[in-house]
């Protein structure tokens, strides 16, 4: 099942490479997810669910790695809605009109990333509690819940994860590879970032804003609208460049306004 002797070939390094750099940019989303749920826990059980969530997303894309055959079978159409989906610009189709099971799990796990975000942006612009649809306030977010939550955003984040690894090499070995390094680099970042986000508020509406993101893109490539990943982190990186730019801005305002009361104490 694995030859290792395709690792000796500088292609197959070549491949490696780009496949890890590509696998760790995905499993960006899927930290983002976990991190924001996790928070949502008592403090004493966000690190283990955060591990549990990693290591179930881990098990997950080891799985559909090993089942290959039936992952691809995931793409064929399953059914059409016969209608006309219009042609774009280029003459090309302007969105799908028959439906893969990958599409149609995506479709869902967007709608499941638009729903969630939308009630976390909710809550946190209203904290106070309301009798609304979006009201997360009346009652907490228990361990169990929050497994499963992760458990279905892992199965979208693996099955997008692993055929864009089958689409760039066909050789198992390096995909497993790859795998393995970007759930490891997941499992290191985990904690900082879950921490990072917990303790800036700014920090943690931007991060829901990037899940409304994933989730319309999502949506949009279940339904045949194929956006440019490099375009969607471009986004996320320059938007938490301005956010990274603005706390360095609020630190400075912070030392500076301490500061000049200094002396005023001091008196």
């Amino acid at each position: 099942m694995f030859d290792l002797a395709i690792l000796a070939q500088p292609e197959a390094w070549a491949a490696l490479a780009t496949l890890v750099v590509m696998e760790v940019v995905l499993g960006i989303d899927n930290l983002i997810f976990i991190s924001i749920l996790s928070n949502k826990l008592p403090a004493d059980q966000r690190q283990r669910a955060r591990r549990i969530g990693i290591g179930l997303a881990l098990i997950m894309r080891l799985m559909l790695l090993f089942s290959i055959a039936w992952l691809v079978g995931l793409t064929a159409p399953v059914f059409d809605l016969g209608i006309s989906g219009g042609l774009d610009s280029h003459g090309n189709p302007a969105f799908e009109t028959s439906f893969s099971w990958r599409d149609l799990i995506l479709i869902a796990g967007g709608l499941f990333l638009l729903w969630k975000a939308t009630k976390e942006i909710h809550h946190n612009v209203d904290p106070s509690p309301n009798d609304d649809v979006f009201d997360t306030s009346k009652k907490q977010l228990g361990f169990s819940a929050a497994i499963v939550q992760i458990l279905l955003l892992d199965l979208v984040f693996s099955v997008d994860s692993i055929l864009t690894a089958v689409g760039m090499t066909e050789h198992l070995i390096i995909m497993v590879i790859a795998v393995l390094f970007a759930v490891g680099v997941m499992l290191l970042a985990a904690d900082p970032l879950a921490n990072f986000i917990n303790r800036n508020p700014t920090v943690v509406m931007l991060a829901l804003g990037f899940l409304l993101m994933i989730g319309a893109v999502l949506i949009a490539d279940g339904f045949g609208v194929h956006v440019p990943k490099g375009y969607i982190y471009a986004a996320m990186a320059f938007s938490a460049l301005v956010e990274g730019l603005n706390m360095f801005a609020r630190r400075a305002r912070t030392r500076k306004e301490e500061a000049a009361a200094a002396p005023a104490d001091e008196g």
